[in-house]
């Protein structure tokens, strides 16, 4: 449900500068033909952030903003409101003192759960407006721990001896707190992996597995026959690898998952991929984009024509800057195809084609066949083979924008590969505008964030001498940053991911070098002399700015100078 009406939270934005005209104009037409609300729109757009919105509603509605990330809330005001009137009314007791307590909310038009909060304390309520997501952010650091959850329901039936809880358990409810607190922790994957005497789960979050709960072995079964049945595989199959789908409903959305399920020496092993409408919420700013980087991007695909590409290994983010750029250009104006494998998230307003072996519709056959469907832009989801890449680079050179994949560990070596696939260099050099390059690298947690100093020596271990004069001049000592880790990491010190970008405008130099065959060496030397910054480089501008640590520029780029 809207906030405002969508014309007079545009009527405010505009009148307060806060969005240019024509800008909320063509939010305002997305919204529309989205079926999206206007604050929607205007962060997928990126015309402002989560928290400058928040503050520009709060004067609207005369309401103090609060930031729930810079609270440290006490428990027991914190259990005012249970946990599903929190989630369902998205709302959040924050403190309490002698003047009454203080409630954040997300919609100022909830007096429910205020008047809820005053029977309860009997109390006068304060309330504070806060962001959707900062609310959810609050309420992932407070819940309950899912070890503790399932162990609950696995005892919730008083009176049962443990061997009947074991025969008898609430395993429909344990799959279902598993599947929440993975949401709530933004997690991508849940692993549910037989061992000897127990079940593990495992969850990735921020790109990398986490323990989190383990349960006895005589429920591991129980719980694939559950996600079987809720995914429409077959339940009496233990010796194949089984793929299905199935759809849990949250609070928050109906979240999509996709099950894999495969034999393994203990048992049967799965793995579920979340497919949350939020991992699609990202703007280009989101990624961690220098500005410089953006800009460039920008007079990319602001263009009716050309090529853009995003190279990188699997899991460093192409897809997601891809369908960030989709969201900006996604107007009723444009045609917008695109060709995936599969197709995990849905585009309003985009055509999509998912890849099918069986019928062969290959990358190829369906490019072909989405130009007779008279596209302005076509997203095609990896460049393989040179049948596809032939005719992406004909589609960007006879009047389309084209957006694609490569997989290739810089920007520069991504015009030898093309090359390598038949295409002629002089296409090459007509037809590709920018080439992005990315890694994707965890963010310091924002509440247990400190700095300390390390020697120059100290961080020779992790890079070159040279590379570290570079990139951070020639000092005896660095301030770094890390994180000590706290309830919203999970200990981790770790809250979230961000790009390591590197942007590759082809100009006319470098459409020189390639109609020449100039090697991927030569090309990347004549790209950073006209001022394009390396990954590596912008690995140490976030490690100097507190944006992540030197252990994840190490692990992402080491590859890069050995």
């Amino acid at each position: 449900m809207a906030i405002l009406p969508n014309d007079q939270l545009a009527s405010f934005l505009v009148k307060n500068k806060l969005v240019e005209e024509k800008a909320m104009a063509d939010a305002v037409a997305y919204a529309t033909g989205s079926n999206i609300l206007l604050e929607d729109a205007v962060l997928e757009k990126g015309l402002l952030s989560d928290e400058k919105l928040g503050q520009a509603l709060a004067v609207y509605f005369k309401m103090p903003f609060i930031n729930l990330t810079k609270v440290a809330i006490p428990q027991d005001v914190i259990d005012l409101i249970p946990d599903r009137v929190m989630r369902r009314q998205k709302a959040v007791a924050f403190a309490r003192d002698v003047n009454g307590v203080k409630v954040a909310i997300a919609d100022p038009k909830n007096l429910e759960v205020l008047q809820l909060v005053a029977k309860k304390t009997g109390q006068k309520v304060l309330p504070h407006l806060a962001t959707i997501a900062d609310i959810q952010s609050t309420l992932r650091i407070y819940q309950g721990d899912l070890q503790k959850i399932v162990d609950n329901l696995i005892a919730e039936d008083i009176g049962k001896s443990p061997e009947s809880m074991l025969e008898d358990p609430p395993v429909a409810k344990i799959v279902d707190a598993v599947i929440e607190v993975a949401y709530q922790d933004r997690a991508s994957d849940i692993h549910i992996e037989p061992e000897e005497t127990n079940s593990l789960v495992r969850l990735r979050i921020d790109g990398v597995l986490q323990d989190v709960m383990r349960v006895p072995k005589k429920l591991h079964d129980r719980m694939i026959t559950r996600i079987k049945v809720l995914s429409n595989l077959r339940t009496d199959e233990h010796l194949a690898a089984q793929d299905g789908k199935m759809r849990a409903r949250l609070e928050e959305e109906n979240l999509d998952i996709r099950v894999s399920i495969v034999p393994i020496a203990d048992g049967e092993k799965a793995v579920l991929r979340l497919l949350s409408s939020r991992s699609r919420q990202y703007t280009l700013q989101d990624l961690g984009m220098l500005p410089v980087d953006l800009d460039k991007l920008t007079r990319a695909f602001s263009k009716s024509y050309g090529a853009i590409l995003s190279t990188g290994p699997t899991g460093s983010g192409k897809t997601t800057t891809i369908y960030a750029i989709l969201k900006i250009i996604n107007t009723r104006e444009k045609n917008i195809t695109t060709i995936e494998d599969p197709v995990e998230y849905r585009i309003k307003g985009a055509n999509q084609i998912q890849v099918n072996s069986k019928t062969n519709l290959t990358f190829a056959n369906g490019l072909r066949s989405v130009l007779r469907q008279d596209p302005n832009v076509i997203f095609v989801g990896e460049i393989r083979d040179n049948e596809t890449a032939g005719i992406a680079v004909n589609a960007a050179l006879t009047g389309h924008l084209v957006l694609s994949t490569l997989h290739t560990n810089d920007a520069a070596t991504a015009i030898p590969r093309l090359i390598d696939m038949k295409v002629e260099p002089f296409l090459v050099a007509s037809t590709v505008t920018v080439i992005l390059a990315q890694r994707l690298v965890r963010q310091i947690c924002p509440e247990c964030k400190y700095s300390l100093e390390a020697t120059a020596e100290e961080l020779t271990k992790s890079f070159p001498v040279e590379l570290l004069k570079e990139n951070l001049g020639s000092k005896a000592k660095y301030t770094i940053y890390k994180g000590k880790g706290c309830k919203l990491c999970r200990m981790s010190g770790y809250q979230g991911r961000v790009g390591l970008f590197e942007v590759l405008e082809v100009d006319k130099e470098i459409r020189k070098l390639i109609t020449e065959r100039n090697d991927a060496d030569v090309i990347a030397k004549a790209a950073a002399k006209a001022g394009m910054k390396t990954i590596i480089a912008d690995g140490f501008a976030k490690i100097a700015t507190g944006v992540t640590t030197v252990e994840e520029v190490v692990r992402v780029t080491k590859a890069e100078f050995i």
